[in-house]
């Protein structure tokens, strides 16, 4: 439940206003005055401060001053009488989030704690993303697999339980799905992590220069070969070599690379010397390598020496449950890494995204976001032209499909907030309990999955 300080002098409204509050599904602290309220404020406080604002002693204009003096983000929702305007004005003008004149409606002290409530996450949000992302580049943190649609649980299970585990991996996705974002989960979350995660590309170096990238080579290998190279094998031992686009790699390659599979050691282009490797190899492809293999455009040997383990990346178009999530989550990192103010994102623009087929995946999505971040209001225009309008956000998805595909997102949205609170998904969703246990059968949830210390 989301945590709320009610700070009034007087009893009747304390009582009133929270009461209200709890009502809407909020955990509501109050407190009799300002100076019993203010060290239960931090800022990491996850909630929002509402105040009076002539109250004796420290009165709600200083308590609003010493909490963005603790953090300037906190909100501060203000109560004032007809006779405070001019002060609750200047107010404002110093940082109040909004103010609410006697006599309010409880709606619309509820919708303004909402508002307020979701400026306030995703202020925490942004804060928390840029210090992971500040120690991401000091390489103390592991990529993140975000999403709760079915198969994105079960590929986060099965990089857990990989690990640790030293067989080579083959990853299967479509392009833009995060075939490499897989490979440094497996990296980061084994005990290889602290040694080099080395990854190529297969398809954008010549084939005459791969083996050379690949083994490395002594000086005097061939033509132009002046001076010794490591390659890509020999700088990933002790660590992760991913081999991305291995579809690419040409078949004359593929035979030097499977004796080094088998084999764990290589030899550099123009050395006798054996140099034993210990690392793991990942493997990612857009393509079914046996099929490939069948028709001689792969060698079928080499397949089968990197298919010891198998992880699928289920396309975008298959969890629109989550696309907003990634959408929102794209649209902070963009908004961190170009130090923008993160925008609004409203319903219309998460409709349209929600209903796009995403034949590029997460790779066309954050570029959207980051458009959306860079581009600002101008985007709307932007936005209209690339999913071209409402009508045919449909295009492949009957209205039943799009029906249960809104549902399923609001229900695994409500797992996750309330942690696979049963009770609690019920009343959020204002739907009997029998039903609810229908629609997570039919749609593939379960409860488990979204508690606290759920391998998830």
């Amino acid at each position: 439940m989301s945590r709320l300080i009610l700070v009034d002098d007087e009893k009747a409204i304390r009582d009133s206003a929270s009461q209200a509050l709890m009502l809407a599904g909020f955990e509501v602290e109050t407190f009799a005055s300002a100076g019993e309220a203010l060290p239960a404020i931090s800022p990491e406080f996850e909630g929002v401060v509402i105040s009076d604002l002539r109250m004796p002693g420290m009165d709600g204009l200083e308590l609003m001053q010493r909490i963005l003096k603790l953090d300037r983000d906190l909100p501060v929702i203000l109560i004032s009488g007809h006779a405070d305007v001019s002060t609750a004005v200047q107010a404002m003008r110093q940082g109040g989030y909004d103010l609410l004149e006697k006599p309010f409606a409880n709606s619309e002290l509820v919708e303004t704690v909402r508002r307020a409530l979701e400026k306030r996450r995703l202020t925490l949000e942004n804060r928390a993303l840029r210090e992971a992302l500040a120690s991401q580049a000091n390489g103390r943190l592991g990529p993140r697999i975000i999403g709760d649609a079915p198969g994105i649980v079960n590929l986060r299970r099965m990089i857990a339980r990989l690990a640790n585990v030293d067989a080579d991996v083959l990853v299967w996705g479509e392009t833009g799905t995060g075939k490499e974002l897989v490979a440094r989960s497996l990296h980061e979350q084994s005990k290889r992590r602290d040694r080099n995660f080395v990854a190529i590309n297969c398809g954008a170096i010549p084939g005459n220069l791969l083996e050379s990238e690949l083994f490395g080579h002594e000086a005097g290998a061939f033509t132009g070969a002046r001076d010794k190279r490591i390659g890509k094998f020999e700088h990933a031992n002790g660590g992760t070599l991913f081999l991305d686009e291995i579809e690419s790699m040409p078949l004359p390659t593929q035979a030097p690379l499977l004796r080094v599979l088998q084999e764990r050691q290589i030899e550099r282009l123009g050395s006798n010397t054996l140099l034993p490797l210990n690392l793991r190899v990942v493997a990612a492809t857009k393509v079914d390598l046996k099929q490939a293999g069948e028709k001689a455009e792969f060698r079928q040997d080499l397949y089968y020496r990197l298919n010891v383990v198998t992880l699928e990346i289920p396309p975008l178009r298959t969890r629109r449950e989550d696309i907003s999530t990634l959408f929102q989550h794209f649209v902070l990192v963009a908004a961190a890494n170009n130090a923008c103010e993160v925008p609004a994102i409203d319903a219309r623009a998460l409709r349209v995204l929600t209903g796009h087929d995403w034949p590029g995946n997460c790779r066309e999505l954050r570029n959207i976001a980051e458009r959306y971040v860079l581009l600002g209001e101008n985007y709307n225009y932007d936005l209209a032209a690339l999913m071209q309008s409402d009508e045919q956000i449909g295009t492949g998805l009957s209205l039943a499909e799009q029906v249960a595909s809104f549902e399923r997102a609001l229900i695994g949205q409500a797992l996750k907030r309330h942690q696979g609170n049963m009770r609690a998904i019920t009343e959020s969703l204002n739907i009997p309990r029998k039903t609810l246990a229908d629609k997570m059968k039919k749609y593939g949830l379960e409860t488990q999955d979204y508690r606290q210390g759920s391998p998830a």
